[in-house]
């Protein structure tokens, strides 16, 4: 997991907590998935002698649905600074919704208030948005305070590669290619969620000091679960029929997830051909599958089923749903999904959750997936993993098996072992970065 040996002991640091200035535009009530780096560190890093001060745009600016409950699992005393952020409405005018540009003068003002007010030991800048990263030149040479950068996701990407060179994917990706190596620069730490990530990033910038990089996951809250038992959705927007055997996914559905989901459906489909009986008892829930924020309408996975002659199994709930409603459902269901990528390096963060969900899953990742080990090693279900299409294709008996066993005798799968992602915990993951705070300190 990167540079960053986890030797910190939990609650045996003496030092007078420093202040480190989180910098996320976006954070709880917004639902988009980036607002959990921030909550996490801001709820766990006090445990390591760092208090954190929030600073992010006020959520009336905003354009997604919010969810207030995901605000009740941020503490009360964390320190949040409202900024705020040209308007939505007239800015998409000129094409830019970007909230890291709407909000960007508004944020790095109030940083320089807090700066006046307060000793800032460092700052912490995690994106996407990317935009605000470009503040740490600000950040090095104006407040002198060492700034890390948290790439949750790849700002050049090769997907952007891909897009029309005058579209608006296009445009993006050509000033992401201009401003990356300028927010890097002035980096005093570069942390992502892989190792992988951070090659990429050493690969495209050769001047970059790989000892200066770290690889943190995501990862996931046990507490939020203690949190759903206390206070659990009382109007879902998703309820899962009693009737059927529930077996959900709850996620973003990624383009080169498509080959995998079909893989999935051949699967089912020869379920039904052997069993038409059990196939009938199963239902295939697909929720929060849109990236966009409404995602009404967007349906990704229904598509394939009905190619695939599954339809009639299949379920899918294109929007987003509540944070703690997309728990009760992992929580709830006999069964999870955990879906990849065709991509080797693809990690995915929500295979944390569903494994503290406690319920027995079936995953298909590339063999090369940091998941696929982890869930591997993790058990408590059924790991699948290939390295080419012919190998995708020859696992539908298997998945048909694992969709059997499911449905038929979950309890052969056992449970997690919780010692396996205990690194993965949001608090073990606040632990790494404030190893990674001591450090730039010096």
């Amino acid at each position: 997991m990167g540079v960053v040996a986890r030797t910190l002991q939990i609650g045996q640091s003496s030092r007078t907590d420093r202040l480190v200035a989180i910098i996320s535009p976006h954070f709880p009530p917004a639902t988009l998935a980036g607002v959990h780096r921030a909550r996490h560190l801001a709820k766990h890093l006090p445990i390591f002698a760092w208090k954190p001060v929030v600073i992010r745009v006020d959520p009336q600016h905003y354009s997604e649905r919010l969810d207030p409950d995901l605000s009740t699992l941020v503490p009360s005393d964390v320190q949040q600074i409202r900024a705020a952020a040209l308007s939505a409405k007239w800015m998409r005018l000129a094409g830019i919704g970007d909230i890291g540009l709407r909000g960007y003068v508004q944020m790095a003002e109030a940083l320089k208030t807090l700066a006046r007010k307060q000793s800032i030991s460092a700052v912490l800048i995690t994106g996407s948005p990317f935009y605000p990263m470009l503040m740490a030149r600000m950040v090095r040479q104006t407040l002198r305070v060492p700034v890390v950068l948290d790439f949750q996701d790849p700002w050049v990407s090769a997907d952007g590669a891909l897009r029309p060179r005058w579209s608006k994917g296009g445009l993006a990706h050509r000033m992401a290619v201009a401003l990356e190596p300028h927010a890097l620069r002035h980096a005093s730490f570069i942390t992502s969620v892989s190792d992988r990530q951070n090659d990429e990033l050493a690969e495209r910038y050769p001047w970059l000091d790989r000892e200066r990089m770290a690889a943190i996951p995501i990862g996931g809250d046990p507490d939020d679960f203690e949190a759903l038992r206390t206070n659990p959705p009382q109007n879902p927007q998703v309820r899962l029929d009693p009737a059927f055997i529930n077996l959900s996914y709850v996620g973003t559905f990624l383009p080169r997830a498509g080959s995998l989901v079909k893989a999935l459906f051949a699967g089912l489909r020869q379920l039904r051909e052997r069993d038409p009986g059990l196939a009938a008892q199963l239902r295939l829930n697909f929720v929060g599958t849109s990236n966009q924020p409404g995602g009404e309408g967007a349906h990704r996975v229904m598509p394939i089923a009905m190619a695939e002659g599954v339809g009639d199994f299949v379920r899918e709930h294109p929007a987003r749903v509540p944070f703690l409603e997309a728990l009760s459902l992992l929580a709830n269901s006999h069964g999870l999904l955990m879906i990849g990528s065709d991509e080797p390096h693809y990690t995915a963060s929500k295979i944390y959750p569903n494994l503290m969900a406690k319920r027995p899953f079936l995953s298909i990742f590339h063999k090369a997936s940091s998941a696929h080990e982890i869930l591997s090693a993790a058990g408590g279900g059924r790991a699948l993993a290939f390295a080419t299409e012919a190998e995708l294709a020859a696992l539908t008996p298997r998945l048909a098996d694992a969709l059997h066993d499911l449905a038929t005798r979950p309890e052969i799968f056992g449970t997690s072992d919780e010692t396996v992602y205990e690194s993965y915990t949001a608090r073990s993951v606040a632990g790494q970065f404030a190893q990674v705070f001591d450090r730039v300190c010096g």
